[in-house]
């Protein structure tokens, strides 16, 4: 039943692809080839008279969530696409079609339990922004806090649930019968985003996830996390306190509030490094939609942050293998980069070092000493692909949210202060982690946390040598 299912949806697809004339990157899908027949049997209603950015996002948002957001993510990237296409990707940050207002207070009601107009001093029905997996609403609580409330669109989780199968399909064909993409281990990358977006439909989760984030910056004059109002939360409701300020991606609207460009943008670098290295919780839907700026002071405009439905953690040997290689890459030290590969199994172990280290310095060395706007880093990303795919490098699906992180923060940045020095300004900060993790400081703290196992094993100690004394006998 499923398999049919998935067939159909397949199906929906190209016909998607048909109604807005973009049916001719079907040829370029080595994996839907073998139905191109099916898809030539329906009527061919080309539209064409739009420009090809509009057709691709009315294509995206027809398509439902999960494209909405490959959509999201590639609307940063504004080095790899058309400004026109990029521009209207943009647009499906806050221009997705809201659902109905009595949709909203019907899913209201029934959450709570009671009318809205018991619950909230004001309910405003006009939505005030709309996604592709839900919309928010502002209102004012009883004590007059004015918040806004977040809402999952109607029947989400099943359209997610059913393009989830899909993917999987689509993976497990790849891996069987495309010998070129089995070392990006496409089931695995599907299962990894399964996950990610399962867990980003549960609002509880995202107020959890706020409430961290809020206590990892408790006094920070660079990042402001709105307060949550956990009696108001359902797992189909969030409700948090309302942000006023500039979003991120209005540049005309910062410089007119005279806000410091060049430190705000050398403040994002240090706050994804803080949360990736220090805290190891990250914000993992950066883009511009979810970024505003509060400028009230504006040489020190501090950033707010909103949408915490997905964020990332990395193990403690991913997290210390990224922090060597950070470091190693900002000392030029690609004798030590090639090592950590090899230490951390990421390449086969045959593999020789001189050859990898070669090979890596060979991508890197050219954009140093540059700020962000003379890098390509689509050029460098090809390099680095061509590179992985010659030393069997094999992608590790927990590092996904953070790659995608890393590219939103790089779109922002470009758009930002292209004169960013990202190496001048991201190498202090991991100096300082490292030195926190492996200093005096880190021995005395790991000396804290053994200490309670140590007491244990020392009143154990008798015991054990009486038993081994009594064995010898």
């Amino acid at each position: 039943m499923a398999t049919r299912r998935n067939l159909f949806r397949l199906i929906g697809i190209q016909r998607i692809l048909v109604k807005y004339g973009l049916d001719d990157l079907i040829k370029e899908t080595h994996l839907l080839r073998p139905m191109r027949f099916v898809f030539y049997l329906f009527p061919r209603r080309r539209d064409r008279s739009a420009p090809l950015g509009e057709r691709i996002r009315l294509a995206l948002e027809e398509l439902g969530p999960i494209f909405v957001k490959f959509g999201q993510a590639l609307s940063t990237r504004r080095d790899l696409l058309p400004a026109d296409i990029a521009d209207e990707l943009a647009k499906l940050q806050d221009a997705v079609p809201p659902f109905p207002a009595e949709e909203a207070i019907a899913i209201l009601d029934d959450a709570y339990g009671k009318p809205v107009a018991e619950v909230f001093g004001r309910f405003d029905t006009e939505p005030f922004a709309a996604a592709s997996i839900a919309q928010v609403h502002t209102a004012k609580l009883p004590g007059g806090q004015e918040v806004i409330v977040k809402l999952l669109r109607p029947g989400v989780r099943e359209l997610i649930e059913r393009d989830i199968e899909v993917l999987k399909m689509l993976a497990g064909l790849a891996d069987r019968y495309w010998k070129a993409v089995k070392r990006l281990r496409p089931k695995d990358v599907v299962e990894e985003y399964e996950d990610t977006i399962i867990d980003e439909l549960d609002l509880m989760r995202e107020a959890a996830n706020a409430a961290q984030l809020k206590r990892n910056f408790a006094g920070s004059d660079m990042l402001y996390v709105p307060e949550i109002y956990w009696d108001f939360c359902r797992p189909e409701v969030l409700v948090q306190e309302r942000i006023y300020g500039i979003p991120i991606s209005d540049m005309d609207a910062l410089r007119a509030a005279g806000a410091n460009i060049q430190l705000l943008a050398e403040n994002g670098v240090e706050i994804f490094f803080t949360q990736v290295f220090r805290h190891n919780f990250f914000h993992a839907d950066m883009h511009p939609g979810n970024i505003f700026v509060i400028a009230t002071d504006p040489d020190k405009p501090k950033y707010a942050a909103v949408d915490f439905g997905i964020v990332g953690t990395l193990s403690p040997s991913d997290q210390h293998y990224l922090a060597h290689n950070f470091l190693a890459f900002f000392d030029r030290d690609y004798h030590r980069i090639a090592k950590l590969h090899i230490e951390s199994g990421w390449v086969p172990p045959g593999t020789r070092v001189d050859q990898l280290e070669a090979a890596v310095r060979t991508v890197c060395e050219p954009i140093f000493s540059k700020p962000l706007s003379e890098i390509s880093f689509a050029q460098v990303l090809m390099r680095l692909f061509r590179v992985a795919k010659r030393f069997e490098v094999e992608i590790q699906p927990q590092m996904i949210l953070l790659h995608k992180t890393l590219f939103n923060i790089e779109g922002l940045g470009r758009e930002l202060y292209p004169q960013l020095d990202l190496w001048k300004t991201a190498h202090p900060v991991m100096k300082k982690w490292m030195r926190d993790q492996v200093g005096p400081e880190a021995l005395l703290r790991d000396l804290r946390e053994l200490l309670p196992q140590l007491r244990d094993a020392l009143k154990d100690l008798p015991a054990a040598i009486r038993y081994l004394a009594s064995k010898a006998d």
